[in-house]
């Protein structure tokens, strides 16, 4: 299992140390030896553009989104800047793709978020020939595209969805390189989504997929109280229906339920064991005692 950690690039204060920061922090985790530095698409610096600067620093260590949500760009537009990143980034660029969630869709985009998993497999109709061949014609019903680019050839991008229900686990097995989790917890992803999205990949013939596990994690001497954090820090997840649904397969009452908390052992024995759960990676977003917590996980690699 390859052990990763979640850089977060949108809750830092404006100013022009923003940029330096995130390029620090992705530095500091390369080179620490982790094998990969995740992150998100939200309402902070474009995860693309600050990846692609910070690689530039951090050679080595794969980078990946987690994730760009489609529908406030077509995918054309996606496709250009992703394949940018990419040759920018020597080819160590994974890009994390995700629906987001209705109430953002609808009411900040002012989209349609009718039949997503439908414009999700029509959107990779479009993406995944730019990807490879730079060349698309389709017709869909909610994405058409007749595109011709001209970037440079042999840095491929490989998608992976953030799928957690059903259908996005088919689509995801079927087409892509695998599915990114987050606030999953342990017995969800070995009795839902590793077996789902394993026997869709077998079915189309394709490689094993990648199950990337994201959590919250945190070495600490005080669990009730960092449990107590991770509740706050972490509520609105426990209200978005799709994380909502993983919560209740899972059995637990909150994000904070399935946050990794503990003193260094324990820590260390919690994200080991989720190997044997089918995670192929593990994603770490430290929220608590920040440089403990990063030298915990690196003494599992």
């Amino acid at each position: 299992m390859r052990l990763g950690i979640f850089v977060e690039n949108s809750r830092m204060s404006r100013g022009s140390a923003d940029i330096d920061a995130y390029v620090a922090a992705i530095k500091e985790v390369a080179d620490a030896g982790f094998a990969s530095a995740w992150s998100p698409q939200v309402f902070g610096m474009d995860a693309l553009t600050a990846l692609a600067l910070a690689g530039r620093e951090a050679p080595g260590i794969e980078l990946g989104t987690s994730v760009v949500p489609i529908y406030p760009q077509h995918p054309t537009t996606l496709a250009q800047h992703a394949l940018t990143t990419q040759f920018a980034l020597g080819g160590r660029l994974v890009l994390g793709l995700g629906l987001s969630h209705q109430i953002v869709v609808e009411n900040m985009w002012g989209y349609s978020f009718d039949k997503p998993a439908k414009h999700m497999e029509e959107y990779l109709d479009v993406l995944q020939p730019l990807l490879t061949t730079g060349k698309v014609s389709f017709q869909g019903s909610t994405v058409k595209a007749n595109a011709d680019l001209r970037l440079p050839e042999g840095n491929d991008v490989p998608v992976m969805l953030a799928a957690l229900g059903p259908r996005m686990l088919a689509l995801a097995g079927s087409r892509t390189a695998g599915t990114i989790t987050w606030m999953t917890g342990p017995e969800t992803i070995a009795n839902h989504i590793a077996p789902s999205i394993g026997k869709a990949a077998a079915e189309a013939g394709r490689p094993s997929p990648r199950v990337v596990m994201a959590l919250p994690v945190a070495v600490t001497d005080d669990e009730a109280g960092a449990r107590e954090r991770a509740g706050q820090l972490f509520a609105m997840y426990g209200m978005l229906p799709s994380y909502r649904a993983m919560l209740d397969r899972e059995g637990a009452g909150g994000p904070a339920d399935v946050a990794i908390v503990g003193d260094k052992a324990s820590v260390q024995r919690q994200v080991s064991a989720m190997e044997e759960k089918g995670a192929t990676d593990f994603v770490a977003a430290p929220f608590d005692n920040r440089e403990a917590t990063l030298a915990a996980l690196a003494e599992l690699l």
